[in-house]
């Protein structure tokens, strides 16, 4: 079987399109839609379901991409790495949140950057769970640190930590709310506070408020920044509440410079994953970053 049509094969069925795959691999869409027709003809089986937008890969198609990406990723990389005496030192390429990835996978991760010999070079990339799956999927990263499980076989994913969401607000806030009226009324008692977020949904207010109050905020977003280091400056100024990860905002709970408004019994969690392609832990630097993560992430909460 050519390779050349099995790395248009794994191509396509990570990027889902024929069109972005042709961008990927600087080739005409007809080019890639020809090689994939050839080895569908050599298989003698369909390989994707053609829809609207993009593709869907078929039963055979995951299970070819199971086998053979692994193995092509291998290729790759050896190609990239060369055989001579510098080849232990290879380029990690992250992505992740860009809280999450700046204040603990980063200061884990550049200890592993140094001249042993068995270090390696660091690129990251920020964004959102979506962004970092599909550019993992694509091949432009070779790890990810994701808080979605991702589904299908081409992507293996390790739960590496869980976070504690807390309610944080300035004092005045707090005093203005009263020490029993939280505990009395419960969500209601905040309606008229304005709430500081990273997106216009509400997406960690949300969730707190389903996990504790079992119902939705009232509020909408009176300052909207899309980062929660911004929200934490934000709330620490007085703009408002906030639910922010307890990690983030520890130092300012102990400064007193923010107040949590309420402790429940059992607070909202949210996990986050190491993700990475099926197959490529076999390549030494990402298996050696992975561990390394793991370990670190057993003191961090």
């Amino acid at each position: 079987m050519d390779l050349a049509l099995l790395r248009t094969f794994v191509t396509v069925h990570r990027a889902g399109s024929f069109t972005r795959a042709a961008a990927l691999l600087g080739l005409s869409q007809p080019a890639v839609t020809s090689q994939i027709r050839t080895l569908e003809r050599q298989l003698g089986k369909p390989l994707f379901l053609r829809r609207a937008r993009g593709v869907t890969p078929t039963t055979t198609g995951d299970e070819l991409a199971h086998k053979a990406a692994p193995h092509l990723d291998a290729l790759v990389e050896i190609a990239e790495s060369g055989l001579d005496d510098d080849s232990s030192l290879r380029t990690l390429h992250l992505a992740g949140p860009p809280e999450f990835t700046a204040e603990r996978a980063l200061p884990a991760l550049t200890e592993l950057t140094g001249d042993d010999g068995q270090g390696f070079t660091l690129r990251a990339s920020f964004g959102t769970a979506e962004e970092a799956l599909e550019g993992l999927a694509a091949g432009h990263h070779d790890l990810a640190i994701s808080t979605a499980r991702p589904r299908g076989a081409l992507l293996t994913a390790t739960p590496l930590c869980d976070e504690e969401h807390v309610l944080v607000a300035a004092p005045r806030w707090a005093e203005r709310i009263g020490p029993d009226t939280l505990r009395l009324k419960g969500a209601p008692a905040l309606e008229n506070l304005p709430v500081v977020e990273v997106h216009e949904s509400l997406p960690l207010v949300a969730r707190y408020w389903a996990s504790v109050f079992d119902s939705r905020p009232a509020a909408s977003g009176a300052v909207v920044v899309p980062d929660l280091r911004a929200v934490l400056s934000c709330a620490i100024a007085g703009a408002g509440l906030a639910v922010l990860p307890r990690y983030l905002c520890a130092p300012a709970l102990d400064q007193g410079t923010i107040v949590t408004l309420h402790e429940p019994a059992v607070p909202p969690l949210r996990t986050y994953f190491l993700v990475v392609r099926t197959g490529t832990l076999a390549l030494p630097h990402i298996a050696r970053a992975h561990e390394w993560l793991r370990r670190a992430a057993t003191t961090w909460f």
